[in-house]
């Protein structure tokens, strides 16, 4: 049990299910993050909404969802990986871009921008568990 301003309450575990993403063409965004990822859709993408799942069954579920605005939401991922260079490459080819980042001088990671905008982070790590 938690106390919380004299209450008791009882906290269960949450998991996050999926991770939703704010897109202006769910076709193209399905294709890139499809390829990026690895992933495959969950059932036909609907013209406003697409469920995206990993082809080996393990991760995140990403959503992808039909938004108006040009503006990029605030929200990112962080797509960890032990070989940085290669998969910046990879990203670059598929369409992604480098964002203008004042990054730290020992940086392990890199900012880009998918087909929409939005940012997200590629992160060296020393294993993928």
């Amino acid at each position: 049990m938690l106390q919380l301003c004299d209450l008791d309450v009882e906290i269960s575990m949450l998991k996050i299910g999926a991770i939703v993403w704010g897109v202006i063409e769910i076709d193209r965004a399905v294709e890139f993050w499809c390829q990026a990822l690895d992933y495959i859709p969950k059932f036909p993408p609907e013209t406003d909404f697409a469920i995206l799942i990993p082809r080996d069954g393990n991760g995140f579920q990403l959503s992808l969802n039909r938004v108006t605005s040009p503006h990029p939401r605030r929200h990112h991922m962080d797509l960890f990986t032990t070989d940085y260079v290669s998969e910046v490459q990879r990203l670059i080819s598929l369409g992604a871009t480098l964002k203008d980042w004042n990054y730290e001088e020992d940086a392990d990671y890199v900012v880009m921008e998918d087909l929409d905008g939005n940012p997200f982070c590629v992160i060296e790590v020393s294993t993928l568990t």
